[in-house]
């Protein structure tokens, strides 16, 4: 953004004035700039040219008499006054579609579309899906189409921030990727280090050191995830470095195949190896992971309107994450 002067009339605009003059192009731009952090992917996003996009976002900051955009180290970021803004910008826009949607052809028959991380598919997420799908045949109401799509979490939280989700279950992120969402604590996972039946670490007869695991080739998270900070956080305080081999993916079912054809260890949230250390076709290591659990919270745009495939899947989801925490606290009282 070149770093123009405001025209001092616009600062004093009566709010109705300033409604006036707005469109739904401003907030689509300005929304498009926050979440990619560039003018030139926000215009790709928005199938228009940069200069447009630049031209828009003039606009918009000559309306509400404010500079909106400053450019730094990470990219073009909302100043303070916009990120006010975006919140409600983003609640408006959330509200807007939904409006739409409501009285559009065949709007009973939109797919509720959820984001998960991938550890969270093959057991809580499977649970939860199972749980909705059977209280929305007990409401006897229209058939819904689910849509589960998993994937890191800040591409699940953009595609929630951009109305192509309507829930994710997820973490907590950084403020500038909070903006237009809110999020409710549901538990905390533990982190476990998951082995194929008979590997030579269970047989030793003793609990396994940092160091004993060290020496094995490792499946890991991927690098800036906070699963993968808890494992590096493991190993450095107790002074070790992996000394094998590392795979790195956020892929559950990849984490598995390795680990059940291989000698390899994986470090992987509870619910991801769950079903496994279940059926025995997976083992935990009897390793003391404590201070590595990943907070686990319900996203969602803030002021969405309720609909009720959405608010059935939202108590799926808690009800859930309640029998989570009740097994938890069952197993911590086990002497």
């Amino acid at each position: 953004m070149s770093e123009r002067p405001l025209p001092p009339s616009t600062a004093t605009l009566p709010p109705a004035s300033a409604l006036a003059r707005m469109r739904l192009r401003h907030l689509q731009c300005l929304l498009a700039v926050a979440d990619t952090g560039s003018l030139r992917r926000a215009a790709e996003r928005l199938s228009i040219t940069q200069p447009a996009v630049t031209k828009t976002i003039h606009e918009l900051e000559e309306i509400l008499g404010v500079r909106l955009l400053t450019r730094g180290r990470r990219g073009t970021l909302p100043t303070p006054e916009a990120a006010l803004f975006l919140r409600h910008a983003q609640a408006s826009i959330s509200a807007l579609g939904e409006a739409v949607r409501s009285v559009s052809a065949g709007a009973v028959q939109r797919p509720l579309r959820v984001g998960a991380l991938p550890t969270l598919a093959p057991s809580v997420m499977a649970r939860v899906a199972l749980a909705w799908r059977q209280a929305m045949a007990d409401a006897a109401g229209e058939a819904t189409q689910l849509q589960v799509v998993t994937g890191l979490n800040t591409t699940l939280l953009q595609a929630l921030r951009a109305q192509e989700l309507d829930l994710v279950i997820g973490r907590l992120a950084d403020p500038d990727d909070m903006v237009g969402l809110s999020f409710e604590l549901l538990y905390a996972e533990p982190l476990v280090l998951a082995a194929r039946p008979g590997h030579p670490l269970l047989a030793a007869g003793r609990a396994p050191s940092a160091a004993d695991v060290a020496a094995w080739p490792l499946v890991l998270p991927m690098p800036g995830t906070v699963i993968r900070h808890g494992v590096d956080s493991f190993f450095s305080a107790r002074g070790v470095m992996p000394a094998a081999g590392l795979t790195e993916t956020v892929s559950a079912s990849l984490g598995r195949a390795m680990t059940l054809g291989s000698d390899a260890l994986w470090f992987t949230p509870l619910s991801a190896a769950e079903a496994d250390f279940e059926a025995g076709s997976l083992q935990r290591l009897p390793v003391d992971t404590g201070g590595t659990e990943e907070p686990v919270g319900l996203l969602l745009p803030t002021q969405q309107p309720p609909w009720p495939a959405l608010q059935a899947m939202v108590e799926a989801v808690r009800a859930e994450a309640a029998r989570r925490r009740a097994l938890a606290a069952t197993a911590l009282r086990k002497p």
